[in-house]
């Protein structure tokens, strides 16, 4: 295995030397790992990543002419350190449990990891392990914080304190962009061949908004590089799609039991997935397709149906479904009082908005998005679900609202979400006054802007880095002020809120409008 060393068998653990311990149900790698070459280093090696391209690649990796290809992981943040321990005690080896809805499981591991960087403590091995020949690939899943874009101008946030000592410190990088951009250097400085980047993040246009940022840093710390990247990198757009929860207790304690092994970070996901590749790349790429990936010249439309669709979906029902109380995905949704609010969502004010895709029935796929949310066998947590959304919400939703506005059609039903996203981000309690879990880098300025709404219902839309111009928007303010005022009332309930503003959805439809 390439620069590893196997360990040596501890008391059960999932490694290498353990795999033939497993039951014989149970996926395994059929391929000599000692064989394999890192192609593809990939930054960001969170629950998405092992349970969606990792697992893409395992697959791949089972067909011979394919051992180039197998993966490099690389931590930047301190937060990494203890993922960087458990995988190089298992060398590298993790449980992906994956759960249908009729309650089948299939038990794998996943091999296609060989290697993991742990970037604070080894920053130049990290840019040297990216400028060297046999990478081909530099991948992403830095989630949509990671790219420092700024919600509103859609350009690179330079005043963002890791973006900003990056430029003044090409040899001591902290971002993605700096590291990137420090191993780019290398190689046009050697005359190589560039890596392709590639983004594996829920952005719309991830490959262009990831060209878009990190042309925009290399101008600023070295416009001949930019011009450079500019003309020869490609940074293929895709479209990714696996829920993965964060992974809990009852998951390692599933594997410990199935296994007969200890995994200390198994990955549990759905049984869907689903990953649209722009077929761009700079040097080379694995014929994913073989493992059901589909190659296409755009993305787009499968980009904008994938966002505006299952993510928008997600965050209807992980704002309204905290406020109501609800701790999941699968129970929200089962409640058919959510379930119809989302579909009439879906049907009424992203449907009119989506392009026609061959090979794909909207409604069917709609119906198929219902069956997922729904698979009690995937506990995805409200929690995570509204992690971060300051940085998903203006793609995901306010987008839509945006269009919408523009085509003079009603959003009310996105509007209502809105209203309830200041309500969660002003009292920080569900109807129950329980403590919400609010994970969000703009909490604080979040909570600053909403907190002002008992004197002054459109505050919290002039938090305008988020909003930009909706508070001037009438048929919007209108919509969001009668939200707000349902929502602060002392009698408020969610529920009839929902199927108030469902009513009148219905009722202004009826009118034309």
């Amino acid at each position: 295995m390439t620069n590893t060393t196997l360990n040596e068998t501890q008391n059960g653990s999932l490694n290498q030397l353990t795999l033939a311990n497993l039951p014989s149900h149970i996926d395994i790698p059929t391929y000599d790992r000692s064989q394999l070459t890192a192609g593809i280093v990939h930054i960001g090696v969170g629950g998405f990543h092992r349970a969606h391209q990792a697992m893409y690649i395992n697959e791949l990796l089972k067909t011979p002419g394919s051992e180039q290809w197998a993966i490099c992981g690389v931590g930047l943040l301190e937060n990494n350190r203890g993922l960087r321990d458990i995988l190089v005690k298992q060398d590298y080896l993790y449980s992906l449990v994956v759960r249908h809805p009729n309650g089948q499981i299939d038990n794998k591991v996943i091999g296609s990891m060989i290697d993991f960087i742990f970037a604070p403590d080894n920053k130049q091995t990290v840019i040297d392990k990216l400028a060297h020949s046999e990478t081909k690939i530099v991948s992403l899943t830095i989630t949509e914080g990671g790219y420092n874009l700024h919600p509103t101008t859609g350009e690179l946030d330079l005043l963002n304190e890791g973006i900003a000592h990056d430029i003044a410190n090409p040899n001591d990088p902290k971002t993605a962009f700096g590291y990137i951009a420090a191993a780019l250097q290398i190689r046009k400085n050697k005359g190589m061949k560039p890596f392709t980047v590639q983004s594996c993040d829920n952005i719309q246009h991830n490959g262009a908004v990831t060209r878009k940022m990190l042309l925009t840093f290399t101008q600023q710390q070295d416009p001949e590089l930019s011009q450079w990247i500019k003309t020869h990198v490609e940074f293929p757009n895709a479209m990714v799609d696996r829920i993965t929860p964060v992974t809990t207790k009852t998951d390692i304690d599933y594997v410990t039991k199935t296994y007969g092994l200890t995994d200390e970070w198994p990955i549990t996901c759905e049984s869907f997935s689903q990953w649209v590749i722009e077929d761009n790349f700079s040097d080379g790429r694995p014929n994913w397709n073989l493992a059901g990936a589909q190659f296409v010249t755009d993305v787009t439309p499968f980009e904008k149906m994938k966002i505006r669709l299952l993510n928008a979906g997600h965050s209807v029902l992980g704002l309204l479904g905290s406020i109501h109380g609800y701790a999941t995905i699968d129970e929200t949704v089962s409640d058919k009082d959510f379930a119809q609010y989302l579909r009439a969502f879906m049907d009424l004010e992203v449907t009119p908005l989506l392009d026609k895709l061959d090979g794909i029935d909207l409604e069917e796929y709609k119906d198929t998005l219902i069956e997922r949310f729904s698979n009690p066998n995937i506990k995805d947590s409200l929690a995570r679900i509204c992690s971060e959304s300051s940085a998903k919400l203006p793609k995901f939703l306010i987008a839509s609202i945006n269009e919408n506005l523009a085509a003079g059609r009603d959003c009310s039903l996105a509007t209502l979400v809105i209203a309830t996203w200041c309500l969660y981000s002003d009292k920080q309690v569900n109807q129950a006054n329980n403590p919400l879990d609010i994970q969000d880098a703009m909490r604080d300025e979040l909570a600053e802007y909403a907190q002002q709404t008992r004197t002054d219902q459109l505050a919290f839309l002039k938090l305008t880095s988020l909003f930009d111009n909706l508070i001037n928007q009438a048929d919007f303010s209108e919509n969001y002020t009668t939200a707000i005022n349902a929502l602060y009332s002392p009698t408020s309930n969610i529920k009839t809120i929902m199927k108030n503003t469902l009513e009148q959805k219905y009722h202004t439809l009826a009118k034309g409008k």
